[in-house]
């Protein structure tokens, strides 16, 4: 059996199916997994932090996979190191993952430069999975310079995963000019850059007017910024602007670097973090007690019942002794 440092050795040394090992130990929710998951963290986490990370999100359809693999293989095709940590939506019966994104960038999980790890969402809010912050580090540490996060896009405000990446990139389809006031508000104004995707074909001039109306919404709604993110109009199937988008991503985070918000963007994003691990820490060990256990069935019957809030519930709950029914 491999043991915790041996596992992170490989990973250190670009080992793909050690990879794959530790981001499964990671997500593994046995307990027993639980410390040999954090010692991996631990070991890897001088080699983590030095990727760029950028986060995909995009109602279904509009094409994010085979965005993802085009962007994917131009860049490791040009030397990069690219890890794509694509978040299905999940199977109620197995909690797997549905879709299984890696069956549908086949050419970019064929390439050496590249990883690609579909991971069912589980039920997490934001669009991300529950150890995605993990996997990134994992990622990191493994030698990527580009983390791709994909998000489910079920039309959810992607608040979690704008909070772990440096760029965090909308694609809207070609009709999205009819359709800009049903996209979540939210959304337009966390993005960094949008992409007008699927811009090929007969959808070419749609896809252009959908950019003008998208770039008309970001000015209005990043009036306080010195520039409004870029819209680019693009095709996966043509390549047309995909370099352009590419260069907008960089002189971003270039500004970003040269102002310093990039540091601290990161150092805020290590904050959220560890409040996100507290919480988890705190109500799991409050749920590990059997008195709380047996207490919280008897509240919820009480409820049911009528004859008690959640909310006094709940301060009954936290407000026990441990060990108290």
């Amino acid at each position: 059996m491999t043991s915790v440092q041996e596992l992170a050795a490989a990973i250190r040394r670009g080992d793909r199916a050690a990879l794959a090992r530790g981001i499964t130990l990671v997500e593994s929710r046995r307990p027993e997994d639980a410390a040999a998951g954090e010692e991996l963290l631990q070991l890897l986490l001088p080699w983590a932090g030095q990727s760029v990370r950028i986060g995909i999100t995009g109602a279904p359809g509009v094409g994010k996979s085979t965005f993802i693999e085009a962007l994917g293989r131009r860049r490791c095709d040009a030397g990069q190191r690219v890890a794509v940590l694509a978040v299905d939506p999940s199977s109620a019966v197995t909690g797997g993952s549905i879709l299984g994104d890696k069956t549908r960038m086949t050419e970019l999980s064929r390439h050496p430069n590249a990883f690609v790890r579909p991971s069912p969402g589980g039920g997490t809010l934001g669009g991300v999975a529950a150890r995605t912050r993990e996997a990134m580090l994992l990622c990191e540490a493994a030698g990527h310079d580009l983390v791709l996060v994909e998000t489910i896009g079920t039309g959810q405000s992607e608040v979690t995963v704008h909070g772990m990446v440096d760029y965090f990139l909308l694609l809207l389809s070609p009709a999205a000019g009819d359709e800009l006031q049903g996209i979540k508000r939210g959304v337009m104004e966390l993005c960094d850059g949008v992409l007008v995707h699927k811009a090929d074909g007969d959808l070419a001039p749609a896809a252009d007017r959908a950019a003008q109306q998208c770039l008309l919404a970001m000015r209005v709604l990043h009036a306080g910024e010195p520039e409004p993110p870029p819209v680019v109009v693009g095709s996966s199937l043509t390549g047309r602007g995909l370099d352009e988008l590419w260069q907008a991503i960089e002189r971003r985070l270039a500004g970003r670097r040269a102002d310093g918000s990039f540091a601290a963007t990161r150092a805020r994003q290590a904050e959220d973090w560890l409040d996100a691990a507290v919480r988890e820490r705190l109500l799991a060990d409050f749920l590990a007690d059997p008195a709380t256990v047996q207490a919280l069935a008897a509240a919820r019957e009480r409820i049911a019942r009528g004859e008690l809030l959640p909310s006094a519930a709940a301060r009954q709950l936290v407000q026990r002794r441990p060990g108290t029914p």
